[in-house]
C-alpha cells in the first residue's frame, strides 16, 4: 500500500448535495446503535483517529463523534508521555483507556505515535519502533478476542491542503491557538511521516482491526464515510438488548 496512490480529493464519485442529508441518518443510526450497546454491556468499540497536524481529527469528532452519548462515549488524547508513562512500556498508558464493556473510545492520535511520531523525529532507536508494529497487532488481536471491535482511521490530506489549513488558522483569531512553531516543523518533514503512516497501515492492517485511509481534502465527504463505517461497524457486531426472564410476564403492577 502506497498512500502517493490515493487521492486526497477523492470522493468516489459522489456530491456534495448527495450527501446533505445522509450523515444526519447515519448519526441517528449511530446514536441508536449506541444506545443498544450500553444496555447489552458484552462489547466495546474503540475508534482510532491519525493523520497530519490539520488533517481533521478535531473535526471528526465535533461533526460525526457527537452522535454518541457522553454517557458511554469518552475522547482520549495522547500527547508527549508523562515521566510516569515513559517508566512504562509504550501501551500502557493507551491499555489503561481501552473502553470498558458498552462504552465507545475514540482516541485523538493513539499507541501509533510510537511508530510515526517516535520513528521520524528518532526517539528511539529504529529496531526498537520496528518491533512495535508486532507488539501493537498482538495487543488489538487481544482486544478483538475480548469483544473490542477497533476501527482505525487515517485521515489523508494533501501538503496544498494543509498550508491552506494553516493559513486559515493563523488569519483566524479563534482559530490561531491551534497553531505553533512545530506544525511547520513537522511539515519540513512531510515525505518521512506520510512514509512512517504507510509503514504502519501496512504492517497493522488486520480483519479484526483494519485500517481505512479516508481522502479528507473533502470535510463533508471524510464526515459521511466515516459515519458510514461506523455505523455498517455497529450493526456487524450484532448487538441485542438482553434477554429478560419469563418471570417478568407474571408481574402485575
Amino acid at each position: 500500500m502506497d498512500l502517493s496512490n490515493f487521492d486526497p480529493d477523492d470522493t468516489f464519485g459522489k456530491k456534495r448535495d448527495d450527501l446533505e442529508n445522509k450523515v444526519p441518518m447515519l448519526k441517528s443510526s449511530m446514536s441508536e446503535l449506541q444506545y443498544k450497546l450500553y444496555i447489552e454491556n458484552e462489547k466495546a468499540l474503540l475508534i482510532v483517529l491519525q493523520g497530519m497536524d490539520t488533517s481533521g481529527k478535531d473535526g471528526v469528532i465535533r461533526d460525526v463523534i457527537s452522535a454518541f452519548n457522553p454517557v458511554s462515549c469518552r475522547v482520549e488524547s495522547f500527547k508527549v508521555p508523562t515521566s510516569e508513562e515513559l517508566a512504562h512500556d509504550f501501551l500502557w498508558r493507551i491499555h489503561k483507556t481501552v473502553p470498558r464493556k458498552g462504552f465507545v473510545s475514540v482516541f485523538n492520535r493513539s499507541h501509533y505515535e510510537d511508530v510515526v511520531e517516535v520513528r521520524v523525529q528518532k526517539l528511539a532507536p529504529e529496531s526498537t519502533c520496528l518491533k512495535r508494529f508486532d507488539q501493537i497487532r498482538q495487543f488489538e488481536n487481544m482486544l478483538s478476542e475480548n469483544n473490542v471491535k477497533i476501527l482505525k482511521f487515517y485521515l489523508h490530506i494533501s501538503k496544498e491542503e494543509q498550508k491552506k489549513r494553516l493559513l486559515e488558522r493563523l488569519s483566524n483569531p479563534e482559530k490561531r491557538w491551534k497553531v505553533n512553531e512545530d506544525d511547520f516543523e513537522k511539515r519540513k518533514k512531510w515525505d518521512k511521516y506520510i512514509s512512517a503512516y504507510a509503514d504502519a497501515i501496512n504492517n497493522c492492517s488486520m480483519k479484526q482491526a483494519p485500517w481505512y485511509v479516508i481522502p479528507a481534502n473533502k470535510k463533508w465527504f471524510r464526515n459521511w464515510v466515516i459515519s458510514e463505517i461506523i455505523t455498517k461497524a455497529m450493526i456487524e457486531m450484532k448487538i441485542k438488548y438482553p434477554q429478560f426472564s419469563a418471570q417478568y410476564d407474571k408481574i402485575k403492577i
